[in-house]
C-alpha cells in the first residue's frame, strides 16, 4: 500500500472567469481563491466528531441508544436486514498432522456460492470443548504462478501458536486475497463509483463471512460456544471492529492496527492508502470511535505501533480516549486495554504476545508465562483448500448482489398512491442519500463581484456561499433596459468538457446564468466525500439548489421562473435538485443516463430508486424536456407519462 497523501491546498473548486467579447461570454476555469478543499474536509470532519455522542452523559442514555446504533452499523455494512443464514455446506478437503495440533483445510458457503476458505487449527491435548479464536487476515497476498493460496497462509503462525496454547483457531481468507479472488478496490482504483449508489462496501462481505465463521465454529464439537474471541491485524483488525459492532457472541476482542478516526483518514490523508474494505458506507455520518465503542463492555484490547503510517498514533489515541468514556460509564475500565508497540505497520512479537495474554486472561481466566513463539511451519501449498475453483462461485461478482437494489416499482393505481410513493422516496433520499447536506445553511450571502456593460448587455459575476468553505459563482447576462425578465436560463456546463461556453444573446424576457458546481474528480478527493457521508455529485445537487436560491436573491430576479439546462451527469444532478427546490420551473436535460450504475453516485440511492423514478417525480414538480443518452431503461417513466395517477409535464 502507498503512503498516505495529505491534501493539496492549492486544489479547489473550479469556477470561471467571465470575459465580455462582443455580446458573447467565454467562461474559462480558474482556481477559486478560498479556504480550499482542505479546510472544507477539516471543517466537515470536526462537525462530525463534535456531534459524536456528545449528548451521552450516563450509562442509561448509552444503553438506550446502543440498539439503534448497532442497527445503523449493520445498515452501513449492507447487513440490515441480515442475509438469510443459509446452509454453510462445510467441507474438509484435507488434514495436516502437526507436532501438537491438527490443521483441517476447510471451506463453507456464507451465502450460496460465496465460498470462505480457511484453516482450522485444533490442539491435540486441549480439554474439550475449548475456547476458540477467529483470526481475521490483513492484506498480504500469497500468489505463485498465478495461483492464490489465500492470505490465511501468511498468518498461519497465529493459528499454530494459538493451537499450541490450547485454543481452537479458525483463520479465514479475505474476499480479495483468498483462494477465490474478489474485489476490495471498487472506488480505490477500479472506477466502480456505483458501489456508493448501491450502498455496497466489501467491509460488509468481510463482516458477514466472519459472522458465518462464528456459526461454523459453533457447529464444531471441539468449541466452547461461550468462550469465543476475535483478533486480527490491519484489515483483519478493521473486520474485528465491524464484527464486534453487530455480533454479541464474541466475548473478547484484540484487534491490532485496524482503526483510527475520520481526522486520520480524511484530513491526514490515510484514506489514500486504504481500500474500500476498511470503511462503512457512512450514511449516518459516524466517526469511527463510535464503531469501536459498540464493543463495550466486553474485554477489548486496542493495539498499534507508534510509527504506523496507515493508522497514525494520534488517531489511535483519540479513538482510545473516546472509547474509554463508554467503558467508564459501564464501570468496566479493566476490560479496556491499550498497547502501543515500537515500529511501523508490521506484525511483530511486541503485538502478538499481549494478544495471547489478553485472550488467556479473559477467555481462560489464567495468565501463564508464554514460553513459545509464533512461527510458521507450512508452505502455502500445504494449506491450500481447493485444487480448483468451484464453478458456482460468486466471490468474483458478489458486489452485484450482496446489497439488494430496489426493484422497479409497480405503477401506482391512484393519485393518492403516487403521492405516498413520492413522499416515501423523498424522505428516504433525504435521510439515506443526502444526509450530508447542511442542516442550517443560512442565506446564500450573494454579493456582486464584477459587472461589465457592452453591446446592450450587462455581464455580471455574483458570488454566493453554497455552504461554509464553498463559495461558488454565478455568471449572469441581462439585456440592458430589461424591466423584469420572465425567465432565467441557468446552465450547468461540465468544467471537464465545456471549458468554453457561449451564451445566446440576451433579450428583454430572458436572463442567462451559468453555474459551475464544485468540481474535483481526483479519486482521493471523491473518496474523502464518501467517508463524510457525502458524494461529490450529491453535494453538486446541493450546489444547484443553492444557486437557485442565490439567483432569486439578486435584485430584480426575486420571482423570475428558472429553467435549468444541463447534460450528462450534471443533468441528473439538476433532476434531483428539482425534487428538493420548488423554485425550478423547468428542466432541459440531454444525454443523461438511465441508471446510477453509469451515472452520478449518491449514497444508497439504488436501494431506494433509480433515475427514471426520479425523473417521474421531477416531471410532477416542473416541466421536463428529456433527451436521454439511450432509449432503454425508461419504461417506468414512459408508463407514468400515460398513467391517470399522475399528470407529468414531460416533453
Amino acid at each position: 500500500m502507498s503512503q498516505p497523501r495529505r491534501l493539496n491546498r492549492n486544489k479547489f473548486i473550479p469556477a470561471a472567469v467571465a470575459i465580455a467579447l462582443t455580446g458573447i461570454i467565454q467562461l474559462m476555469p480558474f482556481r477559486c481563491a478560498a479556504k480550499g478543499l482542505a479546510d472544507y474536509f477539516a471543517d466537515q470532519t470536526r462537525e462530525i466528531a463534535s456531534s459524536c455522542l456528545t449528548n451521552i452523559e450516563s450509562l442509561a442514555e448509552w444503553q438506550a441508544r446502543r440498539p439503534e446504533l448497532r442497527r445503523e452499523a449493520a445498515e452501513m455494512l449492507g447487513l440490515d436486514p441480515m442475509p438469510a443464514r443459509t446452509d454453510l455446506k462445510p467441507i474438509v478437503t484435507g488434514t495436516i498432522n502437526g507436532p501438537d495440533f491438527i490443521v483441517e483445510k476447510v471451506a463453507f458457503q456464507s451465502l450460496p456460492g460465496l465460498y470462505v476458505t480457511g484453516n482450522l487449527y485444533l490442539p491435540k491435548s486441549a480439554q474439550k470443548p475449548a475456547a476458540a479464536v477467529l483470526y481475521l487476515c490483513g492484506h498480504l497476498a500469497v500468489v505463485t504462478n498465478g495461483i492464490s493460496y489465500g492470505n490465511k497462509t501468511a498468518y498461519q503462525h497465529h493459528g499454530i501458536w494459538l493451537a499450541r496454547n490450547g485454543y481452537v483457531c479458525l483463520i479465514i481468507d479475505t474476499l480479495e486475497l483468498g483462494e477465490i479472488q474478489g474485489h476490495h478496490k471498487g472506488t480505490y482504483n477500479l472506477g466502480m463509483w456505483w458501489w456508493n449508489s448501491r450502498g455496497y462496501t466489501p467491509a460488509g462481505v468481510e463482516t458477514w463471512n466472519a459472522i458465518r465463521a462464528l456459526d461454523y465454529l459453533e457447529s464444531r464439537p471441539e468449541v466452547d460456544r461461550a468462550r469465543m474471541g476475535v483478533t486480527g491485524r490491519s484489515g483483519g483488525g478493521a473486520y474485528s471492529w465491524f464484527l464486534a459492532a453487530v455480533d454479541d457472541r464474541v466475548k473478547v476482542f484484540a484487534p491490532a492496527d485496524g482503526i483510527a478516526d475520520l481526522r486520520s483518514y480524511v484530513v491526514d490523508g490515510t484514506v489514500d492508502s486504504h481500500c474500500d474494505c476498511m470503511f462503512l458506507v457512512n450514511t449516518y455520518r459516524w466517526d469511527y470511535p463510535l464503531l469501536a465503542a459498540l464493543c463495550a463492555p466486553r474485554p477489548l484490547l486496542m493495539e498499534n505501533t507508534d510509527a504506523d503510517a496507515l493508522f497514525p498514533l494520534s488517531g489511535v489515541l483519540r479513538t482510545h480516549d473516546f472509547v474509554k468514556r463508554v467503558y467508564d460509564l459501564y464501570g468496566a475500565a479493566t476490560n479496556f486495554g491499550l498497547v502501543i508497540a515500537p515500529g511501523p505497520h508490521r506484525d511483530t512479537q511486541d503485538l502478538q504476545v499481549p494478544v495471547l495474554r489478553w485472550l488467556n486472561i479473559h477467555l481462560k481466566h489464567k495468565d501463564p508465562l508464554i514460553e513459545t513463539a509464533a512461527v510458521k511451519m507450512f508452505s502455502p501449498q500445504d494449506l491450500r483448500v481447493f485444487t480448483s475453483i468451484p464453478a458456482d462461485q460468486i466471490n468474483t461478482r458478489i458486489e452485484e448482489s450482496f446489497v439488494p437494489a430496489a426493484a422497479v416499482p409497480a405503477l401506482p393505481s391512484s393519485a393518492a398512491e403516487w403521492r405516498r410513493m413520492r413522499a416515501g422516496w423523498l424522505t428516504e433520499l433525504r435521510r439515506k442519500s443526502f444526509a450530508g447536506w447542511p442542516a442550517n445553511a443560512g442565506p446564500p450571502s450573494v454579493k456582486l463581484i464584477s459587472s461589465r456593460r457592452g453591446g446592450g448587455v450587462d455581464h455580471s459575476v455574483w458570488e454566493f456561499q453554497s455552504q461554509a468553505d464553498v463559495p461558488l459563482r454565478l455568471y449572469l447576462t441581462r439585456k440592458l433596459g430589461a424591466t423584469g425578465e420572465s425567465r432565467i436560463d441557468l446552465r450547468l456546463p461540465d468544467p471537464s468538457k465545456d471549458n468554453i461556453f457561449s451564451f445566446r444573446a440576451a433579450d428583454n424576457e430572458t436572463a442567462y446564468a451559468t453555474l459551475f458546481p464544485r468540481e474535483n474528480t481526483e479519486v482521493g478527493m471523491r473518496r474523502r466525500f464518501m467517508l463524510l457521508g457525502q458524494t461529490l455529485d450529491g453535494m453538486r445537487v446541493w450546489d444547484i439548489c443553492r444557486a437557485v436560491e442565490a439567483l432569486h436573491s439578486i435584485p430584480g430576479l426575486g420571482s423570475t421562473a428558472i429553467w435549468i439546462e444541463a447534460n450528462g451527469n450534471l443533468g441528473v444532478d439538476a433532476l434531483y435538485a428539482s425534487l428538493f427546490e420548488n423554485q425550478i420551473a423547468g428542466l432541459d436535460l440531454r444525454g443523461i443516463p438511465s441508471s446510477h450504475r453509469e451515472g452520478p453516485d449518491y449514497l444508497n440511492v439504488l436501494r431506494i430508486l433509480d433515475i427514471p423514478e426520479a425523473a417521474a417525480m421531477a416531471a410532477d414538480n416542473c416541466e421536463l424536456r428529456l433527451q436521454p443518452s439511450e432509449r432503454n431503461g425508461w419504461e417506468f417513466l414512459r408508463a407514468m407519462a400515460h398513467s391517470p395517477a399522475a399528470h407529468l409535464r414531460l416533453q
